[in-house]
């Protein structure tokens, strides 16, 4: 456990060292000590502008839904025992996103409420995240079977996106086209006012899920055990399934749904610290999560290509091969 921390410290200069990266490169390169700069004495110059305005919102939005996605995934997975399991195998996403979409274009519907838009959209997505989830768990009590469960979950993320199609249909062009630039993907477009929006529950959820840390490793041996060591098992599962609503609900509201991050990253983290115990693997997987969005966000923004690329797209590339890893294992990781 000792000699393995020392990862925690590596994932986390690895996320510092790719926030600063992010400050420094994009159309525009900034040098460091103009960054520097104008993060601690800013002047209102161009600089001053681009990072603080544009660049320093943006990663900041990165870290809080890299590391909100890889916490909710790797609840997921610990509390179904299911590899596969993630915010968008299992229709959490899809569920969020059905949220935003009656809030984006059944506008007239929500005209008349004396609510900020932002907090409304990411009421939204919780209450749609939430209710998938709450499905899915009673179809765990009731199939107990993990194939059976991803099918559920991928049939439910079907049916929210059919629903969606039907809004879109009914929609007008202006509230279509946000819609539309919102389902691809973004950690841009944030500014400093909106953060606490999302950066509060995000750090509601990273908190508490970080407390779970103990139960969910005698989970990982089975529920039996886990009640033989005090383990109220119930209550831990309704808590981690009310995190990772939170989690992936705020984070679907303002960036969209991300595919893969939420996935794949609980997976790399393991690969690297190579144990099963939450006490580490929980920070190293918020870590890691943090740092390997700040590097899809550098990709988006074209930082070494020069061309801008969907984030949808991005997070596909570096999740996919992750995925087939783990499908070709040959871990055994089902209930029974």
């Amino acid at each position: 456990m000792r000699g393995r921390g020392w990862w925690l410290v590596g994932f986390a200069v690895f996320a510092m060292l790719m926030a600063l990266l992010g400050l420094a490169v994009g159309s525009v390169n900034i040098p460091l000590k103009d960054v520097w700069h104008s993060l601690f004495r800013a002047e209102n110059g161009t600089y001053d502008v681009i990072i603080l305005h544009v660049r320093l919102p943006e990663i900041i939005t990165a870290i809080a839904a890299g590391a909100g996605l890889a916490a909710a995934g790797l609840l997921m997975q610990t509390i179904f025992l299911n590899p596969l399991a993630g915010p968008g195998v299992l229709g959490l996403t899809g569920g969020a996103a059905l949220g935003v979409a009656l809030v984006l274009l059944a506008q007239p519907l929500w005209a008349m409420m004396p609510l900020p838009q932002d907090l409304l959209v990411t009421l939204a997505a919780l209450s749609g995240a939430i209710a998938v989830l709450l499905l899915i768990t009673f179809a765990d009590r009731r199939v107990d079977d993990g194939i059976t469960l991803l099918i559920l979950g991928l049939m439910v993320g079907y049916l929210s996106a059919a629903l969606v199609s039907v809004l879109q249909a009914s929609s007008e062009a202006r509230a279509l086209k946000g819609f539309v630039l919102w389902g691809l993907g973004s950690f841009g477009g944030m500014e400093l006012t909106r953060l606490p929006w999302l950066l509060v529950p995000v750090a509601i959820g990273l908190i508490l899920a970080l407390t779970l840390v103990k139960p969910l490793n005698a989970m990982l041996i089975g529920d039996d055990h886990a009640r033989t060591m005090g383990v109220d098992v119930d209550r831990v599962r309704r808590r981690s399934i009310w995190i990772s609503g939170l989690l992936a609900g705020t984070v679907t509201a303002f960036c969209g749904p991300i595919a893969f991050l939420g996935l794949a990253v609980p997976h790399v983290a393991r690969a690297f610290v190579r144990s099963a115990d939450h006490r580490l693997l929980m920070p190293a997987t918020i870590l890691l999560g943090a740092g390997l969005a700040l590097v899809c966000d550098l990709i988006v923004r074209g930082a070494w290509t020069g061309a801008v690329l969907p984030l949808n797209a991005v997070t596909s590339l570096l999740g996919v091969p992750v995925v087939l890893w783990v499908l070709l294992s040959g871990r055994k990781w089902a209930k029974r």
